[in-house]
């Protein structure tokens, strides 16, 4: 293999030669109005509680410069590597799963803190920001960035009151919601709660109308059978009195013809035969007689049954009388009920108003609801895309991070073969300078040999001639 020296010394220095003119472009007019004096800048950093001085800010260390751009960050968005860092782990363990320590945490972290760094200097006006800012940063790049954030923050100190009423304002809208949310909360529960005491009202209104009408049914089958013992009551006093009528009669007439067979015995003595024959017909008188009395006696006996009877339906109907009035009790009480559950219909309608009115209020919070969900949802799905435009650019730096390490590991093979190379060809190169210096002395002893001849050859032609 052939190796050009001077070839290799030409192209580092025009590699030098570029990056030198790189490093000497000047900014566009945009920059230079922007760009702040290097003491000016290191003033400000100073200012702000980090220790920094023009020597930092020419010849920058990444660790220092990565410190600053997280203050800068916490200060203007509340963000650092420790902020970042549960939301980068939770992304790593979707991405990779049980392997999210191929990548570090400290390397995870600063790429969510580069995503973060990259949105405000976006807003700041910075728009090429790139991760070689961090680390390997320059002084140009630096100067322009500090420029920026400063006047940045400069112009946010300036328009304090304004940022801080719009903040109050979300903070207030944020409380409203959340307030509006507690008490819609607590407008759904009394709606549940007054949905229950219906429903338990319901139960209770329908339980005492139904008993309500089993008291009516009962009642009027009550006052049937009343009416009932009550006609036969009437009957069986009407036959009592028509019995008792009959028995007095008959004792009567019985008494009666006791005392005319007292009168008539002197003149029945007085003829056997007519005496037998009256005695006769007295037998059989007495006989019907005492088959009308064992009638009659049976009849009273009947008759005390009847009114013994008469007794038990007498109590049967007081004790009824009792129920009645028990069961007018309870219609009365009933009724109370009724006034009561008029009452608490017209309350319960007049709820009902109130529920229809929350309702309508709820209706109302959940339009309310809904355009905060859609805008929550439309800010979600923007961060969604943002956030799959950040996977997609750690998907792309993580291909470029393994392009560039498969490419340094490539330049530092074939470095390290072109310094073998180098080696070889220094070593060949030395072999030759020391044969090419051997064959100089031994072409120089030669020469002096040649010299020394021709001289001597000289000689002896000048001695010949």
């Amino acid at each position: 293999m052939d190796f050009n020296a001077r070839m290799s010394h030409q192209f580092r220095a025009q590699v030098n030669g570029s990056n030198g003119n790189r490093g000497k472009q000047q900014p566009n007019d945009s920059d230079a109005f922007m760009r702040l004096p290097d003491r000016e800048i290191v003033g400000c950093i100073s200012d702000i509680g980090v220790p920094f001085s023009l020597e930092d800010l020419h010849k920058p260390n990444p660790q220092q410069i990565q410190k600053v751009f997280e203050w800068f960050a916490e200060l203007l968005m509340n963000a650092t590597r420790e902020t970042v860092e549960p939301a980068m782990r939770a992304a790593a363990e979707d991405v990779c799963g049980e392997y999210m320590e191929v990548v570090p945490a400290d390397t995870r972290n600063l790429m969510g803190f580069y995503v973060a760094l990259r949105r405000l200097l976006v807003e700041c006006g910075i728009t090429d920001f790139a991760f070689s800012d961090l680390l390997k940063p320059t002084h140009d790049r630096l100067v322009k960035i500090f420029s920026y954030v400063i006047n940045f923050i400069r112009f946010r100190e300036s328009q304090t009151p304004t940022i801080d009423e719009h903040f109050n304002k979300a903070d207030a809208t944020k409380a409203r919601i959340e307030t509006l949310y507690m008490e819609n909360q607590d407008m759904d529960a009394r709606l549940d709660e007054m949905k229950r005491e219906r429903k338990s009202m319901d139960v209770l209104a329908k339980e005492k109308t139904k008993r309500n009408d089993e008291l009516k049914a009962r009642l009027l089958e009550l006052k049937k059978g009343q009416e009932r013992i009550a006609e036969r009551l009437e009957k069986v006093k009407t036959e009592k009195g028509r019995l008792t009528g009959q028995l007095e009669e008959k004792t009567e007439r019985c008494l009666g013809i006791r005392q005319e067979s007292e009168k008539l015995r002197p003149y029945v003595l007085q003829s056997p035969a007519a005496l037998r024959q009256n005695l006769n017909e007295l037998s059989e008188n007495l006989a019907r007689d005492r088959t009308q009395i064992d009638g009659l006696e049976k009849r009273s006996r009947a008759l005390q049954t009847s009114s013994d009877t008469f007794g038990i339906v007498s109590s049967d109907v007081s004790s009824c009388t009792k129920v009645l009035e028990e069961v007018s009790n309870e219609l009365q009480k009933e009724d109370e009920e009724n006034l009561k559950a008029a009452k608490r219909r017209d309350a319960l309608s007049e709820r009902g108003n109130n529920v229809r009115e929350v309702e309508r209020h709820e209706a109302m919070l959940q339009r309310q609801l809904k355009r905060w969900l859609e805008r929550t949802e439309g800010v979600r799905n923007t961060s969604k895309e943002k956030a799959d435009g950040a996977k997609a650019k750690m998907e792309e730096l993580r291909s470029i991070h393994k392009g560039l390490t498969e490419e340094r590991a490539e330049k530092g093979r074939e470095m390290e073969r072109r310094r073998v190379r180098i080696e070889q060809t220094e070593k060949k190169m030395a072999d030759l300078k020391e044969n090419i210096e051997n064959e100089i002395h031994a072409a120089h002893d030669e020469y002096l040999k040649m010299d020394s001849h021709i001289k001597l050859y000289i000689t002896e032609m000048e001695q010949s001639i």
